[in-house]
């Protein structure tokens, strides 16, 4: 993944894997990250906080992690348009 997305981590890579959702979304805003994520929370974040950070919501249910890969890639031109041009909070990936 680093090849379609230079400088992308998880959470649990720097630590975070036991944080809280805010401590993440502060993490991201003070480090200029998109969150990528499965969890409504950080939609919620969003609308109430405004950005950055940006979300990519993944409406895709429980699914392996090869998939969610296969996801992020399909859409890496949509991402990167978003995270670039767009002035909304939330991209929803299904």
């Amino acid at each position: 993944m680093q090849a379609e997305f230079p400088g992308s981590t998880q959470v649990r890579l720097v630590g975070l894997a036991q944080a809280s959702d805010r401590d993440i979304w502060e993490f991201a805003k003070a480090n200029d990250f998109v969150l990528v994520t499965k969890d409504s929370d950080f939609y919620e974040f969003a609308l109430l906080n405004g950005v950055p950070p940006k979300v990519v919501w993944l409406k895709c249910g429980n699914t392996s992690t090869t998939h969610i890969e296969r996801l992020l890639i399909e859409n890496q031109n949509a991402i990167k348009a978003f995270v670039e041009q767009s002035p909304d909070l939330c991209l929803e990936i299904y």
